[in-house]
């Protein structure tokens, strides 16, 4: 977010950092945020007004904090109290743990992890290793796999190059990247088309003019996908990161962030 955007330092910290080892980090999520989304100010000029495209990415927000919740509490072996609006998207991800075998690290679900080297941080959703091959395992409840996630992934992955985020984990070489996307919508049984309702926010796609829908009990839907190119995507990466130093050297300046 923009340095104007923050009240205080201390907002501007709490927002976009972490305090590790007594030293302020920036968020990797944060850093990324500084990209342009094209799609999402097409998604706000679609809106009512803008306080209702707000209001529905903050209910879209929640829901997928409740999936994540969700997830995270199953691979632990608890056996979470799942909302009814998000449990398609909850059984999505156990239909996908009988296709594919997770082997999280220990302590490596929901693990922070930072770069003495390259100054920032962030938490990864969770270290596994899926059908043999360990890696970084990034949960989203998006409607599609888009290519901003591989910055995120890569600052993840760059990290875990160096010595200090493993201090409390069994350090293993990270060999890939997944994506794992868990949807869920409904099927016109008409006509096939699909209606997507998360955050409230309604959307038809593969549309039959003249249709008079009958749509289907919602259903859940994953998608797992490698991404390739971690050298490429953890360079724009540091570019980003550079670029959001710059934006926020007001608050910077006064952490004393170098």
């Amino acid at each position: 977010m923009p340095a104007y955007k923050f009240n205080s330092l201390e907002d501007f910290m709490n927002a976009s950092g972490y305090i590790i080892g007594g030293e302020w980090y920036p968020r990797v999520t944060s850093i990324v945020g500084i990209k342009a989304k094209p799609a999402l100010l097409y998604y706000y000029a679609q809106a009512e007004n803008y306080s209702k495209a707000l209001e529905m990415t903050s209910k879209s927000a929640t829901e997928g904090t409740q999936v994540h919740n969700a997830i995270e509490a199953i691979l632990k072996g608890e056996e979470p109290d799942v909302d009814p609006i998000v449990a398609p998207a909850v059984n999505a991800f156990r239909d996908f743990s009988q296709f594919h075998e997770l082997k999280p690290l220990e302590g490596g679900i929901e693990k922070r992890i930072w770069s003495p080297a390259q100054r920032f941080a962030g938490t990864i959703d969770i270290l596994t290793e899926i059908n043999g091959v360990f890696g970084i395992l990034d949960v989203k409840t998006s409607s599609g796999i888009w290519r901003d996630y591989g910055l995120q992934t890569s600052a993840y992955m760059g990290a875990l190059q160096e010595d200090e985020p493993w201090e409390d984990l069994e350090r293993k070489d990270v060999r890939a990247r997944w994506i794992l996307r868990v949807d869920q919508q409904q099927v016109c049984l008409r006509c096939g088309a699909k209606r997507r309702t998360k955050g409230g926010n309604e959307k038809i796609r593969d549309n039959h003019n003249g249709c008079s829908h009958e749509w289907s009990e919602m259903r859940g839907e994953w998608e797992l996908k490698e991404l390739p190119d971690f050298q490429n995507d953890y360079e724009a990466f540091l570019a980003a990161k550079r670029l959001w130093e710059w934006e926020n050297e007001h608050w910077l300046k006064q952490i004393g962030y170098r």
